[in-house]
């Protein structure tokens, strides 16, 4: 079992205020993943939960457990860092094996469960070498062997995979992810990296300044986030943003004035907006589409050609520079000027309080389960 709940836990510093009061539940073997920029709370979230910092108030259980003054090595939870923290003079073997001699297990259950974590970690043929001779990849596998051996009630990842070049991530991501697959384990993982987060969690917890934006899964916040923040935030590249006006708001939604005298009408509430106000459209890059005629044109000013994709960056005239994604064999080049079509029903509204304005109808993918929550 591993249930954690957070019940208005928060962490100062003297009189700095690093974490106010929140509430959280992660449930039994769910994959969580705290994402937000530097400085917003997300490790000191992790180190309070691990216990390797004292919750200022609030009360911290793990299966109905109040843990809150319980020390670490008492929680049943295991942590990996972002430094490997192995011991260079012992072996891949014995680095996995460690905390279970200094727990005086018997050499034959350490035995056993350091061969079964190397099996399951592909570090079999590795278990006599020393960290130095393994590539950056292998050591963090060492030290996520050292945290399975413990069979902890849950994982707490501190930005795994930082230290690691682009190519190594993606696999190490994706060997995390069959690791909770096989494991069924409650995993909490802290990355700045929101590609990380969108396909590793069951849950995503989006913090700023210590505050819990918005938690729900990967495409939920996705097609629904609940303000400018987090809707800037999820997604890359990341949604554009058009400061703009109502031109007529009925039932049907929200028309709104586009750079160049075009207008989109969203399919929005039109309860708090009125005709004149100031609110913020938002469509992602991926959602706008090339065409001959379209709601919106602008002048190519760069072009980043990457293979599958491109992305366009246009300069509409009397307006912000607007971002499209489209077809990797794009021949549109810099200084071309084009047209995009919107498509309504991709479009957010926010209001001038930068709270999303509530869709009429919900996205039909939001609630589409995350092939980790299978378990």
């Amino acid at each position: 079992m591993g249930k954690i709940q957070l019940k208005g836990v928060s962490k100062s510093f003297g009189t700095v205020t690093i974490i106010p009061s929140l509430d959280l539940d992660i449930d039994d073997g769910e994959f969580v993943v705290f994402v937000g920029p530097s400085g917003c709370g997300k490790s000191t979230l992790l180190r309070l939960i691990a216990g390797l910092e004292d919750a200022s108030g609030g009360k911290i259980e793990i299966d109905g457990l109040d843990v809150t003054e319980v020390p670490p090595a008492k929680r049943a939870l295991s942590m990996v860092f972002q430094s490997y923290a192995l011991y260079p003079h012992m072996s891949v073997r014995n680095n996995i094996g460690f905390g279970l001699k200094m727990a005086g297990q018997p050499k034959e259950v350490i035995r056993q469960k350091v061969e079964k974590a190397a099996a399951v970690l592909n570090l079999t043929n590795y278990l006599d070498r020393k960290p130095r001779q393994l590539s950056g990849g292998q050591r963090q596998r060492v030290a996520i062997g050292r945290a399975i051996v413990r069979e902890p009630k849950a994982f707490l990842f501190d930005e795994p995979l930082s230290n690691l070049d682009a190519a190594l991530r993606v696999q190490m991501r994706l060997e995390i992810a069959q690791l909770h697959q096989s494991l069924d384990t409650t995993m909490i993982y802290v990355t700045h990296d929101q590609v990380e987060a969108m396909t590793l969690a069951d849950k995503i917890v989006v913090l700023h300044a210590g505050v819990i934006e918005q938690a729900g899964t990967p495409l939920e916040l996705y097609h629904h986030p609940v303000n400018l923040f987090v809707a800037g935030f999820i997604g890359s590249p990341k949604m554009n943003f058009v400061a703009t006006t109502v031109r007529a708001a009925d039932p049907q939604g929200v028309t709104v004035e586009l750079p160049g005298g075009g207008a989109v009408a969203v399919p929005v509430k039109a309860d708090s907006v009125a005709a004149g106000a100031k609110v913020t459209l938002g469509v992602r890059p991926e959602h706008l589409k090339p065409a001959d005629r379209g709601e919106l044109s602008g002048d190519v000013i760069v072009t980043e050609r990457l293979g599958g994709d491109t992305v366009l960056y246009l300069r509409p005239a009397g307006g912000a520079m607007i971002v499209v994604q489209t077809d990797g064999n794009s021949t549109t080049r810099v200084n071309d000027r084009i047209a995009v079509q919107i498509d309504p029903e991709t479009c957010h509204l926010f209001g001038a309080d930068g709270r999303a304005i509530p869709r009429l109808r919900r996205h039909p993918l939001a609630d589409m389960q995350h092939p980790s929550q299978a378990h």
